[in-house]
């Protein structure tokens, strides 16, 4: 018997395909975004002993008021943001759980959503199973900076328009929206019925001159907008999936109706955990700006002479690469051959858009070991100054 299906253009994310390829093919994986080094000792010291004492049963299902606390404490210290713990902050299991149900929250047949290409792939689905029509507008590419044509949105809102999604630190390019970015979004929906989810997960990685803006710290813009962050990335847990939303309490409310009904609640003891973490060690997340751009440096030193055109990321942990020198093939080939005869596994951009572009780009996440990012750029040297 086979059943009708409801995302027919949908297949396995390219996610899983690369991280499989990559096992079947013992290559080192830098497509999958996710570390190979440690959770902090003094995290899965919490974990271990709030399991150990009994924090095991269903927690409310917004989240541990305590959780919920010291995100609001974290904003006030990272943002000055002030927020109302039992109205406005709610726990998920990920984020990708958060931006389903934000989506499902605001998204009835017929609505459009507007994302920009590339985007991260949960978006148009979840937009597509609400009933709602996801318009894709490419970033406009310039020297691998990627940023947003505020004329081009613009010109494509239409009173259906229900919604725009904006990511900052940007997956998969590294790119980051500016002060002006946001002024922008205000300015074009301000009097409108359209509203922002915000898809904040890399806040804590930024670089140089950048700087993470979170729309939970623009007043107009956070009373319109679902800001949605993980402490998986944060906390270099990314199977612990835990994050949460900030959002005005009438968009909570509408929020938690979906969330019950879709996980209900999430991990206890980790919940436990991480707001013990969350409270005793701010400076942990103070640090991830220099901490990943010391491996994003070394793993542009080590990539040097390749053959790869690389101009260094402005935030999260993922590397553009653009390999036009290299080859001319498609980048799906491409990164098929890269994991099965050069040793090394990378994401190519062309599953993030809606059309296929035209320019040769692949992603490289660096949240690895110093040896690990030195290893897979061994190979490829190798690989490609053999062949």
């Amino acid at each position: 018997m086979l059943l009708p299906t409801k995302l027919p253009e949908v297949g396995t994310t390219i996610f899983t395909v690369m991280s499989k390829m990559a096992m079947d093919h013992n290559a080192i994986n830098l497509s999958q975004g996710y570390p190979d080094f440690a959770v902090p000792d003094e995290l899965l010291a919490a974990l271990h002993r709030y399991s150990s004492e009994g924090h095991n049963q269903y927690p409310p299902m917004q989240g541990l008021p305590y959780l919920r606390e010291q995100i609001c404490a974290k904003l006030k210290r990272c943002y000055s943001v002030n927020c109302d713990a039992d109205t406005e902050i709610t726990v998920t299991s990920g984020a990708t759980e958060a931006l389903f149900v934000a989506i499902h929250a605001l998204v009835q047949s017929g609505d459009e959503v507007i994302v920009f290409d590339p985007a991260y792939d949960s978006y148009a689905p979840a937009v597509a199973l609400a009933g709602g029509q996801t318009v894709h507008i490419p970033l406009t590419n310039s020297d691998q900076r990627f940023t947003i044509d505020w004329d081009h949105v613009r010109a494509l809102i239409t009173p259906k328009t229900r919604a725009i999604i904006v990511n900052s630190p940007h997956n998969p390019t590294g790119s980051v929206c500016s002060k002006e970015d946001l002024e922008q979004l205000a300015e074009l929906t301000r009097d409108t019925r359209i509203c922002v989810i915000s898809d904040e997960v890399y806040e804590h990685m930024y670089f140089g001159d950048s700087r993470h803006y979170s729309i939970a710290a623009h007043p107009e813009l956070r009373a319109r907008s679902f800001v949605i962050s993980s402490f998986g990335k944060t906390y270099h847990a990314t199977g612990w999936k835990v994050g949460y939303c900030v959002a005005p309490a009438s968009f909570t409310t509408e929020f938690r109706k979906i969330h019950q009904f879709v996980t209900f609640t999430t991990h206890t003891p980790t919940q436990w955990a991480i707001a013990d973490y969350l409270e005793h060690h701010p400076e942990h997340d103070e640090g991830l700006p220099a901490f990943y751009e010391a491996k994003r440096n070394h793993f542009l030193s080590a990539m040097k002479d390749i053959g790869f055109e690389m101009h260094a990321s402005a935030g999260t942990y993922f590397q553009i690469a653009d390999y036009s020198e290299l080859s001319d093939e498609p980048d799906m080939p491409f990164v098929n051959r890269l994991t099965q005869a050069a040793g090394v596994a990378a994401i190519p951009l062309s599953p993030f858009y809606q059309h296929d572009p035209s320019h040769r780009l692949v992603r490289f996440c660096f949240a690895k070991e110093e040896a690990t990012l030195s290893e897979a750029a061994d190979r490829l040297r190798q690989y490609f100054h053999h062949t």
